[in-house]
């Protein structure tokens, strides 16, 4: 979520809720849409792998971060943050 020189790309994505729109935008001008549907910690020993980088039936977008409180001994964070979005449009240039 932050870094030694501030904050990361991912400090606010803890703000995300159900219904948010996040929008992808690519070099070439596409963009692909998608909607929020929640949002879960897990514990970095119990993280779900092939539920988060598993295969969909539809177009999903995971964003994933550091959370929970630091572990000063190990210098990273103890949980992750996993937010679940599913695509709603895709936009050509």
């Amino acid at each position: 979520m932050d870094s030694t020189t501030g904050p990361a790309v991912f400090h606010r994505l803890k703000l995300l809720g159900v219904g948010d729109a996040v929008t992808v935008d690519y070099d070439d001008g596409t963009a692909v849409d998608f909607v929020v549907r929640g949002a879960e910690r897990f514990a970095k020993s119990a993280f779900p792998s092939e539920r988060v980088y598993g295969a969909t039936e539809v177009p999903e977008l995971r964003l994933i971060t550091c959370g929970g409180s630091f572990d000063r001994r190990t210098q990273s964070y103890r949980e992750n943050l996993v937010v679940w979005a599913t695509m709603t449009a895709l936009r050509a240039p």
